[in-house]
């Protein structure tokens, strides 16, 4: 078993469905397998961290409060279950006005480096989209495809230097087969 010193996670689509721009607490939920998934997958690495694209910020469509809710809600999960989850990094900019924290931008991975000292070398980060697989490939991180969310999309986009050192049903599968 490869140990890691973060495993970076994506949100929509990976830790919960995506049905598009998820406005408040009461419309978050995260997927059944979720906790199970993160417990096994916890013995592999040194703690998480969540990298969230949101642009439903610029949008319009999400207030930075309601995300703020959500994202408390996460990390109050996370502790519950003694789950390290060192931060989480979210970039509210529009696809067509993007910064360097936009994934496939690696802004938001170089801030959590900076700030919690992380190896991302020897680092996974897992996702839904092709923009988490390429700021992976990037950092020269291992990547994990998860096909929940757009992950059945994605592998009909993957270019072959892009494919991801796993593909996985869900996070789960993920966390049983890095972990076995």
């Amino acid at each position: 078993m490869k140990k890691y010193n973060t495993i970076f996670l994506d949100r929509d689509g990976t830790l919960n469905p995506d049905p598009g721009y998820i406005s408040d607490l009461h419309d978050f939920q995260f997927f059944p397998f979720i906790i199970d998934a993160l417990k096994k997958m916890s013995a592999c690495c040194d703690q998480f961290c969540i990298v969230s694209n949101q642009s439903g910020i610029a949008r319009g469509l999400i207030k930075e409060e309601k995300l703020n809710e959500i994202h408390h809600f996460i990390c109050n999960t996370f502790k519950e279950n003694d789950l390290d989850l060192v931060d989480i990094y979210f970039c509210p900019d529009h696809p067509d006005d993007a910064t360097e924290y936009r994934k496939p931008g690696i802004g938001m991975f170089n801030k959590a480096a900076s700030d919690f000292n992380i190896d991302l070398q020897n680092s996974l980060m897992v996702g839904d989209a092709v923009s988490d697989m390429e700021a992976g490939v990037k950092l020269g991180m291992d990547t994990m495809l998860v096909l929940t969310g757009k992950g059945p999309e994605t592998m009909q986009k993957m270019k072959k230097d892009q494919m991801p050192k796993y593909v996985v049903e869900n996070l789960l599968v993920g966390a049983e087969l890095i972990t076995s």
